[in-house]
């Protein structure tokens, strides 16, 4: 049986994870069986999926791979995980990277590329968006709660993207 991720899964005895429900559009930061912190989310627009180019939020099991942009103002902009010194206004039609990014590693094969498709936990110009799927794949949130988030969680923290329930028959999805 061939192996087909290079990553352990994170030990069982890790309390704190990371859970985020698209159907609700909510981040939970879970201690064990308590919510610990609850964020509004917005997901993508395009649905779920793990495809290269789809621009689609993957599902499954994953760790926040690196944290990055500790220290920087709210609204900081960021490309390519860098800050460029611009600070963001709200709205406009550009989706912009803010704040604060956790990379997400996936540790399931069908989520494995989730690193290398550049998906991401991070702050938003979008905020009027959050609690809708309207990014490009990435978990947007307001950048005041990303701010919270990052400083709630190490690099290595579990997180759960559970695909919604099937369709009870006889309804449409």
């Amino acid at each position: 049986m061939a192996i087909t991720k290079a990553h352990p899964a994170p030990p069982a005895t890790a309390a704190r994870r990371l859970v985020v429900d698209v159907a609700s559009q909510t981040l939970r930061v879970m201690e064990g069986a308590s919510v610990a912190a609850e964020f509004p989310v917005s997901t993508s627009r395009f649905g779920l999926g793990c495809e290269e180019g789809s621009f689609r939020t993957p599902t499954g099991r994953f760790i926040v791979h690196d944290k990055i942009g500790q220290g920087a103002p709210a609204w900081t902009v960021f490309r390519a995980r860098e800050r460029t010194g611009e600070m963001a206004a709200p709205g406009g039609a550009e989706d912009l990277v803010l704040t604060r990014i956790l990379t997400l590693d996936g540790l399931d094969p069908e989520n494995a590329n989730t690193l290398g498709r550049l998906v991401y936990i991070h702050g938003t110009n979008q905020e009027q968006l959050i609690g809708t799927p309207a990014s490009h794949g990435c978990i947007r949130l307001r950048n005041d709660d990303m701010v919270l988030l990052h400083d709630m969680v190490p690099a290595g923290t579990r997180v759960e993207i559970p695909p919604p329930p099937p369709a009870a028959p006889g309804t449409s999805a």
